[in-house]
C-alpha cells in the first residue's frame, strides 16, 4: 500500500509542478486567455481527483470507515487523526472547486479559480499528499 501511497504523492506533485509552469503570472494575462483558464482548469480538476484517489487509498490502507462520497473522505482522515482540520476543509474545497468546473455549476469565478492556482492548490495539495505519506512510512 505505501507504494501506491508514494506513486500517487508523486503523482500530485507532478500536476503541480505542470501546473506551475503553464499558469499565467497575472490575472489579465489568465482572463484574456482561452487555452490558458482550459488548462488552468483542467490541472485543477486532475489534481483534485488525484487527491481524491489518495485519500481513498489512505482510507483503504488505514482499514478506516467507507465514506459516503469523495468529500466524505477528508472528514473520516481527519477524525483518524491522519490530516489537521485545516487541511481537511482545504480539500474539501478542492473538490468543491474541481465539481464546479467539471459539471459546470454555475458560473465559474475566474479570479477564484487564477488565486487558487497561483496561491493556494499547490501547497495545499502537497501539504496534504506529504501528511499522507508521513502516515505510511514505516
Amino acid at each position: 500500500m505505501s507504494k501506491r501511497i508514494h506513486d500517487k504523492a508523486a503523482e500530485i506533485k507532478k500536476y503541480v509542478e505542470e501546473l506551475s509552469e503553464i499558469a499565467p503570472h497575472s490575472f489579465s494575462a489568465y482572463a484574456s486567455s482561452l487555452e490558458k483558464k482550459a488548462a488552468c482548469e483542467r490541472y485543477v480538476e486532475k489534481i483534485a481527483e488525484a487527491l481524491t484517489d489518495l485519500a481513498f487509498l489512505a482510507i483503504k490502507g488505514k482499514k478506516l470507515a467507507i465514506p459516503e462520497d469523495d468529500i466524505d473522505a477528508f472528514r473520516i482522515l481527519q477524525e483518524s487523526g491522519l490530516i489537521e482540520p485545516s487541511i481537511a476543509q482545504k480539500m474539501r474545497n478542492v473538490k468543491g472547486m474541481r465539481n464546479i468546473i467539471a459539471h459546470q455549476y454555475g458560473t465559474i469565478d475566474d479570479e477564484v479559480i487564477f488565486h487558487s492556482v497561483k496561491e493556494e492548490l499547490g501547497k495545499d495539495a502537497l501539504a496534504f499528499s506529504e501528511r499522507i505519506r508521513k502516515g505510511f512510512q514505516p
